[in-house]
């Protein structure tokens, strides 16, 4: 299984106290994805992200539902890779 976060880069100059807003999921549990295809979006200090799948597989679980907010670093989905 692969953690699905929002990217690192996503998070520079962000106070390490301050959480995203999952504003919501283009993709739901059991659907199968490509590497590279949006699967989410996130607001982030007024500023719009794209989650995206980083290989081809299936979502295996929602761990953030939409309008929830996460912390940096926070897995919001886990992925079973292709095989």
């Amino acid at each position: 299984m692969i953690e699905i976060t929002l990217a690192a880069e996503a998070w520079t100059d962000i106070d390490p106290g301050t959480e995203a807003l999952l504003d919501k999921w283009l993709v739901g549990e059991g659907d199968t994805v490509r590497a590279g295809q949006p699967i989410a979006n996130v607001v982030i200090i007024k500023s719009n992200q794209e989650v995206v799948a980083p290989v081809d597989g299936r979502i295996a679980k929602i761990l953030v539902k939409s309008e929830e907010t996460f912390a940096r670093g926070k897995p919001i989905a886990m992925l079973e890779a292709a095989t």
